[in-house]
């Protein structure tokens, strides 16, 4: 049976790699309210997550094997 972690996971790792790309080599798109990168710091928490969430999905595929 397929582990939902893996599909989140490399959804969210992608997502936030694109996020970041965005944030580092479009630095000029701000959040109207903040002066804040916004896209920056978003990218870089979902790929944070995304890479925790394969990391737990490998982790159980070890232990169930």
């Amino acid at each position: 049976m397929l582990d939902l972690r893996v599909p989140s996971g490399w959804f969210f790792t992608v997502l936030g790699l694109i996020l970041l790309g965005m944030g580092i080599f479009a630095p000029d798109t701000r959040a109207a309210l903040s002066d804040a990168n916004v896209n920056l710091y978003s990218g870089l928490g979902m790929l944070v997550f995304g890479l925790f969430m394969l990391l737990l999905a490998w982790r159980a595929s070890r232990r169930a094997s």
